[in-house]
């Protein structure tokens, strides 16, 4: 049976509160697990829930700002210290493996397994990855840095009558970090059986959304049906705004199957 979930390890901003850590989702995906963004607090949420990190072969990082990938080499000295010997890949722009590998070098000398940097364009809608049963695209988005989201794809290989194989897509999630509204990725995301989507601020808070550019809870879910989505999780929200619910009554009357992301949460894909 076509299963999938995604956990919520963090679904704050760039400031950390008493309730939201930043950015980080565990994806679980035919019986496979990939981490999306890093920010701090992901490896102590993945502890508590008991996430194993020996499972753990793939992370993708969506941006460089310090919000989605500071918890990365807390992550990386860890697993050296567990004595991990399978490899790690990990997909971000060439950037992030210039500025991780001093600190690799300071802190995690003695590991015992590869870490393999793939170079990613985030400004590029491309196959990044792709295995028997799952592929990942990149969404090219709006933010103040080069910034992707990313298209998690459950696809299968079905023999046809005349004996060649198709491929056939049945779940798809689509993670869509920061970013301004942005119709563009609407034919990557077309019909997707969940949505995450950024919405840092308010609609009251329009004009700071603009300026940091950032999405509010209303462009979220109109972006959520336009691309007749099938369900919406809001994260990333600012610290500003102390009462989650506010994003999802603005939300709602735009797009009804909407969820607030909420550390520990999990959503079926």
């Amino acid at each position: 049976m076509s299963t999938g979930k995604v956990t919520i390890l963090g679904c704050g901003s760039a400031k950390p509160t008493k309730t939201t850590s930043p950015s980080g989702q565990w994806v679980e995906l035919c019986d496979k697990s990939f981490l999306v963004d890093c920010g701090e607090g992901v490896l102590l949420t993945m502890q508590k829930l008991g996430l194993h990190t020996s499972r753990l072969y793939n992370i993708f990082i969506s941006h460089l700002h310090g919000d989605h990938c500071f918890g990365l080499i807390g992550l990386l000295t860890t697993l050296g210290m567990l004595k991990r010997t399978q490899p790690m890949h990990i997909y971000a722009q060439p950037d992030l493996e210039r500025l991780l590998t001093p600190l690799l070098e300071y802190h995690a000398n003695d590991r015992l397994y590869d870490i393999i940097f793939h170079p990613i364009n985030p400004r590029k809608h491309a196959v990044i990855f792709e295995d028997r049963t799952v592929s990942v695209e990149t969404i090219p988005l709006k933010h103040g840095v080069p910034t992707c989201g990313f298209l998690f794809k459950e696809t299968h290989r079905i023999q046809k009558e005349d004996g060649s194989f198709e491929r056939v897509t049945r779940k798809r999630f689509a993670y869509c970090a920061d970013t301004m509204y942005s119709e563009k990725i609407l034919p990557i995301i077309e019909g997707v059986d969940t949505l995450y989507h950024e919405s840092t601020f308010l609609e009251s808070m329009g004009a700071r959304s603009k300026e940091v550019k950032h999405s509010t809870a209303a462009q979220a879910a109109t972006i959520a049906q336009k691309a007749h989505a099938g369900k919406l999780i809001l994260g990333h929200y600012s610290a500003r705004v102390e009462d989650h619910g506010l994003f999802l009554d603005e939300a709602k009357p735009i797009f009804e199957n909407t969820f607030l992301a909420e550390e520990n949460l999990i959503f079926d894909i």
